[in-house]
């Protein structure tokens, strides 16, 4: 189901039928799959160090339940960039950085800087590596 809120944005909210990496997944909205960019993160890609236990935690987090996605935007792959609120009201963008399986990613967003920072200082996740390497380095450097 696809909704307009007051504020002129929209969301929509639908099962979670595939989680591609830690950030991109498919949900069902109306018999229709919409794949969906985690808004504002950026977890590190599959043949990195972390990117299958950022999908992982994805999958465990979202797969199968019914979530709300708030858009935000259209990327150039035609991909729906939202944040994803799960059944029980947790942003799993934020969650995702705070578990330290992905960056805030600053290029597009600032919004999980504070949540990164947390992960960063207790070392979760892709923190535990002595220097971790961002996904959009690692895209450019493969």
């Amino acid at each position: 189901m696809v909704q307009r809120t007051s504020g002129g944005t929209e969301s929509m909210s639908g099962r979670v039928v595939a989680v591609g990496d830690g950030d991109t997944l498919r949900v069902l909205v109306a018999r229709r799959e919409v794949k969906v960019r985690l808004y504002g993160i950026d977890s590190p890609e599959a043949h990195q160090a972390f990117g299958t236990q950022a999908k992982k935690f994805t999958s465990q987090k979202a797969f199968g339940k019914t979530v709300t996605v708030e858009v935000r935007d259209t990327d150039q792959y035609g991909r729906t960039v939202g944040e994803v609120i799960l059944p029980d009201g947790t942003n799993l963008n934020a969650l995702i950085v705070k578990s330290g399986y992905a960056w805030a990613y600053r290029h597009h967003s600032r919004k999980f800087i504070p949540e990164e920072e947390e992960a960063k200082a207790d070392r979760r996740g892709l923190w535990k590596d002595r220097n971790p390497i961002p996904p959009w380095e690692f895209r450019r450097a493969n």
